[in-house]
């Protein structure tokens, strides 16, 4: 007999803004134990000195994650000049020393070098697998996993506020970036090639995807929510991720057959991934071509 599952039947997302020093698993285990829910992923890890925007997908919302995963992510750092870590940021032992510090004209040339497609080596205390093992594993026995480049995107990146032209200690950067980047590595990189070495002092994850950091609720504030009516008025659709695909409406016979994993035929021009929706709820995510619709995702509503 199959194990009864524990917990509520909790649908939609919340955007919990993460403190720092909790894991992205602590942090979801926290809200697990909050909602007393069924079901529930986070997209987008974030390492424990950062804080912000955790996505936390709930109940049938976990079958939208993959949209979230690899959309844009936004984030603010520091970038402290004149030392590397060996873990790039400020947890780290420290590895190397220079007395140089940047001017903001030359921080303002360097950013082009690190705007577009870039090669990046991941940090070595990442959850990266080397032959099976987590490099931080790796790292934190004294070995060095052998870290290989891999390519990532940067929308944007830019210093916050107008650079002095004498040397500076820190600067603030707000970046934007693809899927699979990490920022303790870029601020790394810029050190190098600055001539003054530099980690993440501190960072922030101000946004991903549809999710921002003014809708983002912490632990203490939803242990307050929870108690307070209506229910689950702060959990947002589980389909705010699909804002940006076509939307299909069938009828309710149709939306059975499709729930059911059966493909539909409706007069629509469309084509590639759709949100199916019937009566106002969300029923599938199904690939359209020539009409024919066929169920990926369905959500038993």
């Amino acid at each position: 007999m199959a194990r009864k599952r524990r917990g509520r039947p909790v649908n939609g997302w919340l955007i919990l803004d993460k403190p720092v020093g909790l894991t992205s698993m602590r942090a979801v285990s926290k809200v697990r134990a909050i909602l007393d829910a069924a079901k529930l992923g986070h997209a987008g890890t974030l390492d424990p000195m950062a804080s912000g925007v955790l996505p936390v997908a709930l109940g049938e919302a976990t079958k939208t994650m993959a949209f979230v995963t690899d959309s844009r992510k936004h984030y603010r750092f520091t970038a402290v000049w004149g030392e590397e870590r060996d873990t790039d940021d400020a947890e780290g032992r420290i590895i190397a020393t220079s007395d140089a510090r940047p001017g903001g004209d030359r921080i303002a040339a360097l950013l082009a070098d690190f705007s577009g497609v870039i090669a990046q080596v991941p940090p070595q205390y990442s959850a990266i697998k080397i032959n099976g093992q987590r490099a931080y594993k790796l790292a934190r026995r004294g070995e060095e996993p052998a870290m290989t480049a891999r390519q990532v995107e940067i929308f944007s990146i830019r210093a916050v506020d107008d650079q002095p032209p004498g040397p500076m200690t820190q600067t603030v950067f707000e970046v934007t970036c693809g899927k699979g980047t990490y920022v303790r590595a870029l601020a790394r990189d810029m050190g190098r090639k600055l001539g003054c070495y530099g980690y993440v002092g501190s960072l922030r994850r101000t946004a991903v995807g549809a999710f921002s950091e003014a809708g983002a609720i912490s632990l203490d504030k939803l242990q307050q929510l929870v108690h307070s009516p209506p229910p689950y008025s702060f959990l947002l659709p589980i389909e705010t991720p699909l804002d940006d695909i076509p939307a299909v409406a069938v009828t309710g016979g149709e939306a059975d057959s499709l729930r059911h994993g059966q493909a539909v035929f409706v007069p629509s021009r469309k084509a590639g991934t759709v949100l199916v929706r019937s009566k106002g709820l969300p029923v599938a995510i199904a690939t359209l071509s020539l009409g024919r619709l066929t169920p990926n995702k369905v959500f038993n509503l």
